[in-house]
């Protein structure tokens, strides 16, 4: 569930009711902990939230009478009054509030508004009241609280949070809470909310026994199970398959790099903190790689290159790490070690719009083979400090705009978003919750290639700089097994499936025959296991429903006899008997045709 257009959202009365169900929310949490102090406290997506420095953690009891209480107070049919207010007024008023002196301060100094964003409007102080609660705010709110339908909010639940996330900075407790304008948007959301839970690929991971972590190993790295390797072999032989036949060559390069080659690429000047601390080999400083693209420049340079070799497209699946603080981490989507499927297109200013219509098309294509077709485009442009001439800027963008316009692509410009190094275009897919998911991206670089020295010969003899496209297509595969798992919620299509069959004999006498038809299909090509176990023929349908394989052929005597099988599909459908090579090519079929 979203809002969509970003601005409409601000726009609308759902906003503004989030808005000022926040505020109620903070004259609670007042009048519970008198000596609280408040922070920030805007709608987001989908609700709100408001960070809170409080004398003690809070329980759930306490959540309970917060909501009831903020409840209340929306019942009080409350006015929300705007004021703008001088300097010193306004730091006599929030006296006793050290976060909103702060903000005060950085208001005035910096030209940021509450949250930290500047803004035209940032420089005016305002305050809106309502009753007796005050806060520095912009707004925008609703008029009244009537205009709230207390039935339609609740609050969910509390999380730490670093004071404007910096996490040198105090831990205040966030309460994050939702509201709508109709009870019945409430309940639906609440069941989307369950529906989450249930897809959560944390949950589902450790039950289908795909990949776990070890928190006493080694927080935020990810052990990959039989079924889980199994799974994620299958989607890198497609990935390699799918890049050579696109006119793509593989590379493999190393996991460390002297500290030269990060100097180099300008990493330790401003990716460090996210980099792991260097290793002393041979008296030389080496950093775990955070990135492919300087080692792929490296291979690039081992040879004078002409402008008759280009374009050359290389592609990597490229374990890199960064660290990333533990309060961040989170399942497959946010780890410290991860396997980047990356690729790096290296071409002449004259080749570097078909390429990028090139690449995009296969980035689509490939999104599109594990069943996303609801893409959206994101074109970032040049920011203020950028390096690159801005002739070469313009016809980067421009190439990325026209591409995005040939394909047909929804696409909203973020002006001035793009890195310091080159624009680029980020593709989000939704899933099957309708949530929007950041996946590929194509990214050009002025930087490295000036850096590095990257050149090739022209056709006038003479050096000339390259074009350099980064791109990621899935973005990590840790990541984006994650977001199958919750797309899919563990039910995956039978070609990515980590077991695709099981056979499950009635009774011991049966074995023999299953593992005859076992045999079959593992020749057929397809993934399969029998269930030998002493358990009864329903507890291991019932096992392999949880597991959720996608074909159960049951055997039993009937089915030996005729060279048979008995096919139920995880969905509890029963298809009846049906000849095991009937079946092979049912599922050599599916399979196929990634259904």
């Amino acid at each position: 569930m979203e809002q969509g257009n970003p601005e409409a959202y601000h726009e609308s009365k759902l906003y503004r009711v989030r808005h000022s169900a926040a505020h109620m929310m903070a004259a609670a949490v007042l009048e519970k902990f008198p000596e609280a102090k408040i922070a920030i406290g805007p709608p987001i997506e989908n609700g709100f939230y408001y960070d809170f420095d409080l004398p003690r953690t809070l329980t759930q009891e306490d959540l309970d009478a917060i909501e009831a209480r903020m409840k209340e107070l929306i019942d009080e049919d409350r006015d929300f009054v705007y004021e703008e207010i001088a300097p010193e007024a306004a730091r006599a008023l929030f006296a006793d509030q050290p976060y909103k002196l702060e903000l005060i301060n950085d208001i005035l100094q910096r030209g940021t508004d509450e949250y930290g964003e500047k803004s035209a409007e940032a420089s005016k102080l305002s305050i809106y009241r309502s009753g007796g609660f005050v806060d520095l705010c912009r707004g925008p709110h609703v008029r009244n609280s009537k205009e709230i339908d207390a039935r339609a909010v609740k609050l969910l639940n509390t999380a730490g949070a670093y004071w404007r996330g910096d996490s040198n900075k105090p831990m205040l407790q966030r309460i994050y809470g939702t509201a709508w304008l109709k009870p019945s948007e409430l309940r639906e959301y609440l069941d989307w909310l369950e529906e989450v839970k249930k897809r959560d690929h944390r949950r589902l991971i450790r039950e289908l026994d795909l990949v776990s972590f070890h928190e006493e190993a080694g927080p935020g790295l990810a052990y990959w199970h039989p079924r889980g390797a199994l799974m994620r072999k299958t989607i890198e032989d497609f990935w390699r398959e799918r890049h050579l036949q696109g006119g793509y060559d593989l590379v493999f390069t190393p996991h460390i790099g002297k500290s030269w080659l990060w100097e180099t690429s300008g990493h330790l000047d401003f990716y460090k903190d996210s980099m792991y601390a260097p290793m002393d080999v041979d008296g030389q400083d080496y950093y775990l790689k955070p990135m492919n693209c300087p080692f792929h420049i490296m291979i690039y340079k081992t040879q004078l290159r002409s402008y008759r070799e280009l374009p050359l497209r290389w592609a990597e699946l490229g374990t890199v790490y960064r660290y990333e603080k533990s309060g961040v981490l989170h399942g497959l989507m946010r780890v410290r070690g991860f396997t980047q499927d990356d690729a790096h297109i290296i071409c002449t200013p004259d080749q570097i719009e078909s390429e990028v219509l090139r690449v995009l098309r296969f980035s689509l294509s490939l999104l599109r083979a594990f069943g996303f077709e609801d893409i959206q485009a994101y074109l970032s442009t040049r920011p203020e400090k950028a390096v690159g001439e801005p002739e070469r800027w313009e016809q980067a963008q421009e190439s990325l705009r026209r591409a995005i316009d040939a394909e047909g692509l929804a696409y909203q410009v973020d002006e001035g978003g793009g890195a310091f190094y080159g624009p680029k275009i980020d593709l989000h897919i939704k899933d099957a919750l309708g949530r929007s998911w950041q996946l590929s991206t194509i990214q050009f670089d002025f930087n490295e290639p000036e850096r590095f020295g990257m050149t090739y010969v022209g056709e006038d003899g003479l050096e000339h700089r390259p074009y350099m496209v980064h791109r990621a297509l899935l973005g990590s595969m840790e990541r984006f097994f994650g977001i199958l798992v919750e797309h899919y919620a563990g039910a995956f299509p039978v070609w990515l499936s980590p077991e695709q069959a099981r056979v499950i004999p009635i009774a011991d006498r049966h074995i023999d025959y299953a593992k005859q038809v076992e045999d079959q299909l593992r020749e057929a090509g397809i993934r399969v296991k029998t269930d030998a176990s002493s358990s009864r023929m329903n507890a291991k349908i019932r096992d392999a429903q949880m597991m959720k394989v996608p074909y159960m052929l049951v055997v039993g005597d009937r089915e030996a006899e005729n060279g048979a099988v008995a096919v139920r599909l995880r969905d509890g459908s029963d298809l009846g008997a049906m000849p095991v090579a009937d079946f092979i090519a049912r599922a050599q079929d599916a399979i196929k045709q990634r259904a």
